[in-house]
């Protein structure tokens, strides 16, 4: 694709300094810069690789004034790193407006689609699916029966959505993905061999929810498993059956959530946390990586370590865990003067 300067002035609601004609069809970091790419400015640490840059167009802020001749034509905006993100956004739609059915498919006849509809070769969609206004599913998707979709979603290639998974508006779930696939619950019997406890309930995602690569969420004993709107997660996470996450909780890579256990609103998690289950994590919560929670956790609580600790607690005990080896040299040497 190629737009031209004052196209994306026009996206962006910017003024151009230079030619409005050049046209670039790639993006590249400013220090990096060819002919024909468009980057930008926003750290002025890297003002001076503007001086520099071979990039065609440089999105910059309104009250960048250059103390040297440019060789690329500027486009000022109010915030050139929000600016320049809107356009990454506007260019992952235009790249992935697809429409219309590959094949070969399979969708069960009971099936109803919405208008704007892109289906992959080689996906499958089962019986009393109902998928909403453009929602674009990339080749090798899995979608089981009765499961709902929204309108502008988006479920890359190799998805799997099992039964009875319920998906909100303007959500996007990664390659890798596997929705509603059974918790993990097995009970004991008198042989020492542990029978499965059947897994009936479903997956719940609300509008603006993201699901990273390879992340799995288990579906419900009973009830749901719900993510509620605008939350997002890493890639590969686990999130166990009848977990709830509250609104615009944000977990990073490889965390574990297990069963039962609910997250409040607001929260920021860190990659690699362990979270056991059956507790209640409160509002505004953040948690530092590799952190493990074996309680409830109050509302507006930072914690770090394993078991966690609060952030400022855990931060004085490491200085003395750092200096551990002097202070068991002081003991030994003080002991060793008792004993003379």
């Amino acid at each position: 694709m190629v737009f031209t300067a004052g196209q994306i002035a026009g996206i962006l609601e910017g003024e151009v300094h230079g030619n409005p004609e050049i046209a670039v069809h790639k993006l590249a970091k400013i220090e990096e810069g060819e002919k024909g790419s468009l980057t930008f400015l926003a750290n002025p640490k890297y003002t001076a690789h503007i001086y520099k840059t071979r990039a065609s167009i440089t999105i910059v802020n309104k009250d960048f004034i250059p103390e040297q001749h440019l060789e690329t034509t500027l486009i000022k905006v109010e915030d050139a790193y929000k600016s320049f993100s809107k356009l990454l956004e506007y260019y992952n739609q235009v790249k992935n407006n697809k429409i219309g059915i590959e094949q070969p498919v399979f969708k069960s006849d009971s099936a109803t689609f919405g208008d704007g509809l892109y289906l992959g070769a080689f996906s499958y969609i089962g019986s009393n699916v109902v998928i909403g206004n453009n929602v674009k599913i990339y080749p090798n998707v899995y979608i089981g029966d009765n499961v709902r979709i929204g309108d502008n979603v988006v479920v890359f290639a190799g998805a799997k959505i099992y039964s009875e998974s319920i998906i909100g508006n303007n959500c996007v779930v990664h390659s890798g993905v596997i929705i509603g696939a059974d918790g993990f619950g097995f009970t004991p019997n008198s042989n020492g061999e542990f029978s499965k406890v059947p897994q009936t309930g479903n997956v719940i995602l609300e509008d603006n929810v993201d699901v990273g690569a390879g992340t799995t969420i288990d579906r419900a004993t009973l009830g749901s498993t719900i993510l509620r709107k605008g939350v997002k997660l890493d890639n590969q996470i686990q999130i166990a059956h009848n977990v709830e996450i509250g609104e615009h909780t944000v977990i990073a890579a490889q965390t574990g959530v297990a069963g039962s256990t609910k997250i409040g609103k607001h929260c920021m998690i860190g990659g690699q946390v362990g979270i056991v289950g059956h507790i209640v994590i409160g509002n505004n919560v953040k948690i530092q990586a590799q952190s493990g929670i074996g309680r409830n956790v109050k509302d507006n609580e930072v914690l770090q370590g394993s078991p966690a600790l609060n952030y400022g607690d855990f931060n004085k005990s490491y200085v003395h865990f750092k200096n551990l080896p002097k202070i068991i040299n002081r003991i030994d040497n003080l002991e060793n003067k008792d004993r003379r």
